[in-house]
């Protein structure tokens, strides 16, 4: 990076930092939970091939062998392509026994109670990558979504990589439908798993490590979440532990630091409703629920 643009940065960083200021953390202002599930857990991967842990944390949090699992590859390109569908074998490999797929590119389908019915007994939910946009045309505020928040609500856990990650938050990133296009006004809405959240990922990897702060200049009250590729949250709760890479969380109001900008590691446990680290390394104790 050259120094011109190493002095726009720092400029801009330092210009929300002292908008930030204005505008209270949504941590202050929430009901715990802040963030995560009440119940349950979330799984977030940053794309590419995450770290085996990752998937075998995802079947143990959903009930190990005898989970039953459902695979949503929506995501993906076309049925059988590599971005949504080699899910399987990561979790075959992870143990996971019983997994059934979910799929299809009808809003009117996903609305429907027959078509949502595998949920109600599922345990564990994935959605592999792609392209987010494709995930909320399809099962944004249908019965498939009611079904998801139920999982959630009787403990089970609901995962994703890449664009299936990107998906869980309530801000959607890249929305649209070229990955260009950070915001997409008429795609701004997630699932909603993870509030108060906008979530990026294949961060460093895609050079996006600064394109979060163009949505905080829009949103300054949500806390960003990039993910490196391998790296993947588990989130109960408030709670989350960083497996297989590294993780970047964005705050702008946080009034104590000049750039918002911090560097979680494998094993960091982070409270992402007070926006604290709470230990650091991996031989830091699991936190209750995951």
């Amino acid at each position: 990076m050259n120094r011109s643009r190493i002095a726009s940065l720092v400029t801009l960083v330092a210009g929300l930092a002292i908008s930030g200021a204005d505008h209270p953390s949504a941590a202050q202002a929430c009901e715990r939970p802040c963030v995560g599930p009440t119940r349950g857990a979330i799984v977030a991967g940053g794309g590419g091939r995450l770290d085996p842990l990752v998937y075998e944390r995802f079947v143990e949090l959903s009930g190990g062998p005898d989970a039953h699992i459902v695979l949503i590859p929506t995501a993906g390109t076309e049925y059988g392509s590599h971005d949504g569908w080699t899910a399987i074998e990561r979790l075959r490999e992870a143990g996971a026994m019983h997994l059934e797929v979910l799929h299809t590119r009808s809003r009117s389908v996903a609305d429907l109670e027959a078509f949502a019915a595998p949920l109600e007994r599922a345990t564990g939910v994935w959605f592999s990558g792609g392209h987010q946009w494709r995930l909320v045309d399809v099962y944004l505020g249908t019965e498939t979504h009611h079904e998801l928040d139920k999982l959630l609500e009787r403990g089970g856990v609901i995962g994703g990589n890449s664009a299936g990650a990107s998906a869980l938050a309530s801000f959607l990133l890249r929305g649209g439908e070229f990955n260009g296009e950070i915001i997409a006004t008429e795609r701004a809405e997630g699932f909603g798993f993870l509030r108060n959240v906008a979530l990026d990922q294949h961060l460093l990897q895609r050079g996006r490590e600064n394109e979060m702060f163009e949505v905080l200049r829009r949103e300054p009250q949500l806390l960003g979440i990039g993910l490196n590729e391998g790296a993947a949250l588990v989130v109960a709760g408030d709670v989350a532990r960083v497996i297989g890479n590294r993780v970047a969380i964005y705050d702008i109001t946080d009034p104590l630091t000049l750039i918002p900008l911090r560097w979680l590691s494998p094993g960091d446990v982070y409270d992402l409703g007070s926006r604290r680290t709470i230990t650091e390394g991996a031989a830091a104790p699991p936190p209750p629920g995951t």
